[in-house]
């Protein structure tokens, strides 16, 4: 493990405090944040909501097949203790996506219902 020491400003460092036990984390948040995502499903996520989809679109979206089979391999490795890092996070992003995705859908559903 390797020591790292850096500069914040004292208003920073006096809200860190509390969450000292945690800093790492913080950090591994943070990166996820900064780095754009290889995830392929936000990719379709993107492209599919800046086609302006409707409601129907909406609840019928589903990944594409590739996109299912990565999930199922990261899964799969999941439950045998193999994932890496990196594939932690990707499979953290699904599960993100998935749920919001579930909220949308319900959104979407609730729009026809009352147009209906």
């Amino acid at each position: 493990m390797v020591e790292l020491t850096i500069q914040v400003s004292d208003d920073l460092a006096h809200r860190l405090q509390p969450l000292r036990n945690r800093l790492a984390e913080i950090i591994e948040l943070g990166l996820r944040d900064l780095t754009p995502s290889q995830n392929i499903l936000y990719n379709e996520v993107i492209e599919f909501f800046a086609g302006g989809p409707t409601p129907r679109a909406i609840i019928a979206f589903h990944p594409s097949v590739e996109t299912q089979h990565r999930l199922v391999e990261l899964l799969d490795r999941n439950q045998v203790g193999t994932l890496t890092p990196e594939e932690k996070t990707e499979l953290d992003q699904y599960e993100s996506l998935d749920y919001l995705f579930t909220l949308v859908k319900a959104r979407a559903r609730q729009r026809l219902t009352k147009a209906a």
